[in-house]
């Protein structure tokens, strides 16, 4: 239900990513009839007997896949260590790309695929692996070989990684009233045009997207938040990959605080959020 309410707080399409988005619509054959441009984040939910293919793109006429459908929207995998195990590896191209290349006989076909990627699994095949109101019924190795099916270098690409806790009954009864979708989008829309300003020229649009170079001059932070990061780095074995998305999120926190500057606190939440592959994969 999270990743389906996504896309109606996501900022909309610029002009240049709406005209990148209608054109692969165009080229599948799934532009709507009377549609000029598409300006709202595609959403893809597959199901997880997709194949290969049509998850990447390809074919003997190769076509987008579902990761260049979802180009600046989101790819939603449900139940991913359900997903084939050589689908869910080929993943890491695009991710890290932001593209697709599909070399045939006829040519070299490149398809733009910069999306948001979100995952769902549960922590084990019974689902109750860490519940503390419900035992686990699966042995060691049978939670082990299900945790496996995700790698490790497919995790180092995910940005967040958070564990959803089951709603209590108060909070399904309850009467207080939520936030509306137009009000988050609101805000949303505010840090993105924050980051457009900040990357005006840099031929990127949002934190995501930077490279090493932009983070070097975009992430700025104090002697705090150095000593936090390194003792990071040292205790929990990050990765390079891994350190670059904590500041990139650590950056976003920022802006959404109006921060010109990374601050201690901006830290500590993102780190919070890169957690959960090493209480489960550590």
């Amino acid at each position: 239900m999270i990743a389906q309410r996504l896309p109606t707080i996501l900022p909309e399409l610029t002009y240049e990513n709406a005209i990148e988005v209608t054109k692969i619509y165009s080229v599948a054959g799934m532009l709507k009839e009377n549609s000029m441009m598409i300006f709202t984040p595609p959403y893809r939910n597959p199901h997880h007997s997709a194949s290969g293919t049509s998850i990447i793109g390809g074919g003997s006429n190769p076509s987008p896949g579902e990761v260049s459908l979802a180009h600046e929207g989101v790819l939603f995998l449900d139940e991913l260590p359900e997903f084939r195990r050589d689908t869910i590896e080929a993943l890491r191209q695009p991710m890290e790309d932001g593209r697709v290349c599909i070399s045939r006989v006829r040519g070299k076909f490149v398809y733009p695929s910069r999306f948001m990627l979100i995952g769902s699994m549960n922590p084990c095949p019974c689902g109750y692996f860490g519940y503390e109101l419900k035992e686990c019924r699966c042995s060691p190795i049978q939670i082990k070989n299900y945790l496996n099916r995700i790698s490790g270098p497919v995790l180092d690409r995910i940005d967040i990684h958070i564990a959803v806790e089951p709603v209590k009954f108060s909070e399904i009864n309850g009467n207080s009233l939520e936030e509306s979708s137009s009000e988050i989008k609101k805000r949303v829309q505010k840090t993105r045009n924050i980051q457009l300003e900040r990357f005006d020229g840099e031929g990127i649009n949002c934190n995501a997207h930077m490279r090493t170079k932009h983070i070097k001059k975009f992430c700025k932070y104090d002697d705090k938040c150095m000593l936090l990061l390194e003792n990071a780095f040292r205790v929990m074995s990050l990765s390079t990959r891994a350190y670059n998305k904590i500041l990139k999120i650590s950056r976003t926190i920022a802006d959404m605080c109006e921060s010109k500057v990374i601050e201690e606190n901006h830290v500590a939440e993102a780190i919070q959020y890169r957690l959960l592959d090493r209480k489960y994969w550590g």
